[in-house]
């Protein structure tokens, strides 16, 4: 028998960070990436963001690739977004970030990404992704990031 508990903070934004994405469509995108978690084995614990990106903490299936994961999000959701939402300009950004996530520290990144619309009040997303980066202490080259 396997036990396993692999949790994720994943984050990535629209196209180019436009703020295409209303506060009235968060909770329809939300459930949305909630059922492609689930059909994908995992559970979303959380997703939230402002107008041009989106944070999810989601627990994966053993045998879920974080990349395969977050590609079927990004190209399903789009493809909704496209169909059902009738956005047909919508697009996610191509890159994204994903950081594991202790099973002690579940409860404070699902508040971090609750308060998200509080919290970009007083820090864009530039500014929280570097921050990001920096605490994991991944390198990155502030040229190309944005790209």
């Amino acid at each position: 028998m396997s036990y396993i508990d692999l949790n994720y903070h994943m984050i990535f934004s629209t196209k180019h960070r436009r703020p295409v994405i209303g506060p009235e469509f968060m909770p329809r995108l939300r459930e949305y990436i909630g059922g492609i978690l689930r059909n994908l084995g995992g559970s979303m614990l959380a997703a939230n963001g402002p107008a041009d990106h989106i944070h999810i903490a989601a627990r994966l299936d053993q045998k879920a690739a974080t990349m395969d994961v977050l590609k079927e999000i990004k190209g399903s959701s789009s493809q909704w977004i496209h169909e059902t939402v009738g956005q047909s300009d919508f697009a996610w950004q191509d890159g994204y970030a994903a950081f594991t996530v202790s099973h002690s520290g579940v409860a404070q990144v699902v508040a971090y990404i609750q308060r998200q619309l509080e919290h970009h009040r007083k820090q864009n997303f530039q500014e929280e992704l570097i921050e990001f980066l920096r605490r994991h202490e991944i390198e990155y080259d502030e040229r190309y990031i944005w790209s």
